[in-house]
């Protein structure tokens, strides 16, 4: 793969000099003596439609499931910045890992609004636990009279990395008598219900256009009695755990899944690097790639695109751990503007595949180019609900409810 191509001498990154990104930095220099190996194994890991299992060994002994994990319960605790790097580093190698690192790494986040007892359990055998599961609240869950539980039952979608998840979990409406409890603010009441993933069924649904290694699944459970200790609410409570990290979770959820859409398509222009620098001249064009003025004003100008997409998740992650450190209180303020530039930083990242995937030519339709793949993945990641544009309309709602104050980036 070419040299990082947006700071060639030093590399700017999320995190600054601290504990957590020294650490972080032993993480990056794991996965770059990975990448050959993985990047080896693209083929395979799009027709399987999953994560193989070696490779997800690998990644548990580097420590990627353990980035979020508090350091009593023998985690790294990283800051928010630092583990940003390593999910683009990881969506830069192979999109599917990196997406699955990435949903696994909410699920650390999400944990600890469970019953300290509960996350003790799920961390008792070492703190490289992988986590899978829906936020799309599609299940319910009924109060099963003197059982101690409460009986769920629903199909979620999109449970990526479920085949190699050690615990999943499932959001659900609260329901007695077959109508909705609703919450004070007048909304259903909405819980996760979480368990071992041997409890769950898996659907085989996972036939999609990008993104294909992720094995994003239903998962199906089915009358089953989930103990009321295996609850967390996330609107309603609060996490157990204290610190930066465990704060704000709402906004830190977009930021996420836009770090993992930067990583492609840092990977899709860098690809397209490659293919020029082999001297390949298009039918009916007077030179090679590389020396077309053409080529390289719309290189230039999408790499600018990529910059300004980076530079913005950058400040907006940046902003959110600076507040997170000095205790501020999250609100739909926050949340607005996390969403915002989550949803720009995604939307760009689409625009700049596609560029690239047009300035690649014909030779970029074929099964063996990484561009269609890293294009098709791309897309699918624009598609995630947490990156829609449709969340501009609270970024404006807030806008216009401070009139006169434009925000700057952080």
């Amino acid at each position: 793969m070419s040299e990082y191509f947006l700071a060639p001498k030093t590399k700017h990154t999320f995190s600054d000099i601290s504990p957590s990104s020294l650490t972080a930095k032993s993480l990056l220099r794991d996965i770059h003596e990975l990448q050959p190996a993985i990047t080896a194994r693209a083929s395979e890991i799009e027709t399987s439609r999953r994560i193989p299992a070696d490779i997800v060994e690998v990644l548990k002994r580097v420590g990627i499931f353990r980035m979020f994990v508090p350091r009593r319960y023998g985690g790294l605790e990283l800051d928010l910045p630092a583990g940003l790097d390593i999910l683009v580093e990881l969506a830069k190698i192979d999109s599917s890992v990196g997406w699955n690192a990435m949903t696994s790494s909410n699920g650390s986040l999400f944990s600890p609004f469970l019953p300290k007892q509960t996350y003790e359990r799920i961390y008792q055998n070492g703190p490289d636990v992988i986590f899978a599961g829906a936020t799309q609240p599609v299940g319910t869950a009924e109060e099963a009279a003197g059982a101690g539980g409460r009986l769920v039952n629903g199909r979620w979608p999109f449970a990526s990395g479920c085949q190699n998840a050690d615990w999943i979990a499932g959001f659900c409406v609260s329901i007695s008598n077959g109508e909705p409890l609703l919450s004070e603010a007048g909304r259903p009441q909405i819980q996760a219900a979480w368990l071992p993933a041997h409890e769950w069924q898996i659907a085989d649904t996972w036939h999609a256009a990008g993104l294909r290694g992720t094995g994003s699944h239903h998962v199906v459970l089915k009358n089953k009695l989930v103990p009321v200790s295996n609850f967390s609410d996330l609107e309603r409570g609060a996490p157990f755990l204290s610190g930066p990290l465990y704060a704000g979770l709402p906004q830190v959820l977009p930021l996420l899944h836009a770090a993992s859409a930067l990583g492609m398509a840092e990977a899709v222009v860098s690809n397209l690097i490659d293919l020029a620098s082999t001297g390949r001249q298009q039918v009916q064009s007077p030179v090679p790639m590389r020396d077309s003025e053409i080529f390289k004003f719309e290189l230039g100008r999408v790499v600018a695109d990529l910059r300004a997409a980076r530079a913005l998740l950058e400040a907006q992650v940046a902003s959110h751990w600076h507040h997170a450190v000095a205790g501020t209180r999250f609100g739909e303020a926050q949340l607005a503007e996390s969403s915002q530039a989550a949803a720009w930083t995604t939307t760009t990242c689409v625009r700049v595949a596609d560029v690239c995937f047009a300035l690649a030519g014909g030779s970029a339709v074929y099964e063996s180019s990484p561009l269609q793949r890293r294009l098709r993945d791309v897309h699918v990641a624009g598609q995630h609900a947490r990156l829609q544009q449709r969340h501009y309309v609270s970024a404006g709602q807030q806008l216009l409810a401070r009139p006169g104050e434009v925000p700057a980036a952080a």
